[in-house]
């Protein structure tokens, strides 16, 4: 990716190369420079050539590994504030009720961006650590996240910078990393949830970056509103756009809806261990939609009620966070909710 990116017009292929997995749903793999297309809903796409070791992934899921390996008290010594809308620390086990007396099966640690305004205590497996995890998130948001961000705003003939400079790194948002566990679940427990550990959803911010886990559990809605496996790939990083650049594109770029079922029969009984980057815009940016050519031509220039006007970044996603933990029903039992400001989410079976 690297070496295209910077190459004579290699940006303006990158892009185009882009667009077509975004848009495009194909029976058959295609490989570019950097970006891979299954049979994925649109939204969703793979990386390759990220610049990123395997030993440097591999690390990282070792640190993962330790980190739930912890005594549950001393994980809660670092509970994430999750009732008031706060998602970096540990959120535990069993919080969120998926089916009526059934509930979910994550363990997340989640650590914010390495800036002064971030900063919070850590277990010590993360202190000691700490050079290596930080050094792994900022190559993924200046090496990784930039060039995407690069190549969506020539996608909308905007100025290179644009997206840039409303996803700065030294900039307080909710970008993060992140270590997350799924509890493998009884045969009786998969049957009562009828398979589905998380209804179909979008994410909160501009890009979820995940990458490759050896348990397959992902699924994405394809147009059709069937759903696909999204199969993890050596060398790879599945990618899926969310809400904010929905918002800011006026619905151009979709989120993905993807959702979390019980693995195929012969991973059934494993645990899935995941680590992943999320990519959210600066907290104070308004989420209306940007002033763009293409958006004009298309017909996505009016405003709708794909659009956040009036709700900023932060308040959308502190408002996310705070519903899923404040919840009157079982999630099952949800398609619909307000969110904020008169802006609401759906979920899908």
């Amino acid at each position: 990716m690297a070496a295209a990116f910077d190459q004579p017009n290699g940006k303006q292929r990158l892009a185009t190369q882009l667009f077509d997995a975004i848009q495009k749903i194909g029976a058959f793999r295609h490989q570019h420079e950097f970006v891979q297309y299954l049979t994925l809903g649109k939204g969703f796409f793979y990386i390759i050539n990220f610049g990123l070791t395997q030993e440097q992934v591999d690390e990282q899921f070792a640190i993962g590994k330790e980190v739930f390996k912890l005594p549950t008290e001393e994980k809660l010594k670092y509970r994430a504030d999750l009732e008031n809308g706060g998602y970096n620390g540990y959120k535990p086990l069993g919080l969120r009720e998926v089916r009526p007396g059934i509930f979910d099966n994550t363990e997340i640690y989640n650590i914010p961006k390495f800036i002064p305004e971030l900063e919070r205590s850590h277990p010590g497996v993360i202190n000691e650590n700490r050079r290596q995890i930080e050094s792994f998130a900022r190559q993924i948001h200046e090496n990784v996240v930039s060039k995407l961000l690069v190549l969506f705003a020539i996608i909308l003939e905007l100025p290179e910078d644009f997206f840039l400079k409303r996803h700065r790194y030294d900039v307080r948002s909710d970008c993060h990393l992140r270590y997350m566990k799924y509890h493998h679940r009884t045969s009786e427990q998969n049957k009562a949830l009828e398979n589905v550990w998380v209804k179909g959803h979008t994410d909160f911010g501009s890009l979820t970056l995940l990458f490759r886990q050896p348990v397959a559990a992902l699924q994405v809605r394809t147009p059709e509103e069937e759903w696909k496996w999204v199969k993890p790939y050596p060398g790879s990083i599945t990618v899926n756009l969310a809400d904010s650049l929905e918002f800011l594109t006026n619905g151009f770029l979709k989120s993905s809806i993807h959702r979390v079922v019980a693995p195929p029969p012969d991973q059934v009984e494993l645990d899935r261990l995941g680590v992943l980057y999320f990519v959210r815009p600066e907290d104070d940016l308004e989420l209306k939609p940007v002033v763009s050519s293409v958006l004009e031509r298309l017909g996505y220039n009016k405003v709708t009620d794909g659009a956040a006007v009036g709700i900023t970044a932060g308040e959308w996603v502190k408002a996310r966070v705070a519903k899923n933990v404040a919840q009157a029903r079982a999630r099952s039992e949800v398609g619909e909710e307000e969110i904020i400001k008169g802006k609401s989410v759906k979920y899908y079976d």
